[in-house]
């Protein structure tokens, strides 16, 4: 029986990866951008409402129906730094209205 040479090591990968060409951000402001401008633009005293804010995300070319779960996602986020008070509701429902520095003293925790 002849023996086998062992297989020859297999070349070393370089270390050098390509990246991936990254997305261009599109243009325009981004979806917290428009959700504080809304929420700024509406004269209701108590909030706005979601579907106020999709109305209003829509008129300014946001696609709503494709980003739905990203813009409640964003909304709680935001909620939940401090950017934006919910004033009625839980999660991304009920209304929600910005945060006023003057009044900062109903916020507060006792």
């Amino acid at each position: 029986m002849a023996e086998v040479a062992p297989a020859p090591a297999a070349p070393a990968k370089s270390s050098t990866k390509k990246k991936a060409a990254s997305k261009p951000k599109p243009p325009g402001p981004s979806a917290s951008e428009l959700i504080l401008e809304a929420v700024a633009a509406s004269k209701e005293r108590n909030g706005v409402s979601l579907a106020a804010l999709k109305k209003y995300l829509a008129s300014k070319g946001y696609d709503v129906e494709k980003n739905k779960a990203r813009l409640k996602t964003l909304i709680k986020s935001m909620v939940a730094k401090g950017v934006l008070v919910q004033t009625k509701g839980t999660g991304a429902s009920g209304l929600l209205g910005e945060r006023h520095p003057r009044c900062c003293h109903l916020h507060r925790a006792r």
